[in-house]
């Protein structure tokens, strides 16, 4: 009896191991439907600084793009708090290559004004860019960003946006550098900056 249990048990964890393998493998490499990743590319979207295209960056700049909303109770304000961080262990020259980019998936609430509010708490170099919900979904697609509206007639909020979490670095012309998975920690934000500035 005790055995049986026990094999249950491993069979559990070699369970849980294989669909959380298969979570990350599809966050890393794209949604499996038929696409090879993200292919990144353009954005230009109004923004807290006026209409904001990645070609307005620098040779040596890069955007560390990440799509989130305002009223995202933890993991939007945990992961700007760690672009915050890294940021902050960057020397000046390289901290000024990088440009922090919020993307609104909530178009309906995340005015501009809203925008500038939210991320003015994370610091003085945070952009936040919204668009129309057709400009958001062309982005996000080529982003390999998933996102959608969930009601919740029993909240104040009425409704949250549930959404992919990666952060983005990307040039001027739209290349995904580097795709850095969910941390509440700095460190492998931090690695990709180190590789690619």
């Amino acid at each position: 009896m005790k055995r049986q249990g026990l094999w249950a048990g491993v069979a559990l964890i070699v369970l849980m191991l294989g669909v959380g393998g298969y979570g990350w493998f599809q966050q890393q490499f794209g949604s499996g439907s038929g696409n090879s990743g993200p292919v990144g590319g353009p954005i230009e979207l109004a923004s807290t600084q006026g209409d904001f295209s990645l070609t307005q960056l620098e040779e040596d700049q890069l955007a560390v793009v990440f799509f989130g909303y305002t009223y995202c109770p933890d993991v939007c304000p945990m992961s700007l708090a760690v672009v915050r961080q890294a940021l902050a262990e960057l020397d000046e020259a390289d901290r000024d290559r990088v440009v922090p980019l919020m993307i609104s998936v909530d178009p309906e609430r995340d005015t501009i004004e809203r925008l500038a509010e939210y991320i003015g708490f994370f610091g003085e170099a945070f952009i936040g860019a919204t668009g129309s919900v057709a400009q958001l979904e062309e982005i996000a697609e080529r982003y390999g960003v998933i996102w959608r509206r969930v009601e919740t007639p029993e909240s104040a909020m009425a409704y949250t946006v549930d959404h992919s979490s990666s952060l983005y670095l990307v040039d001027r012309e739209g290349t995904i550098l580097r795709r850095v998975l969910y941390s509440p920690a700095p460190h492998g934000l931090l690695s990709a900056l180190d590789d690619t500035l």
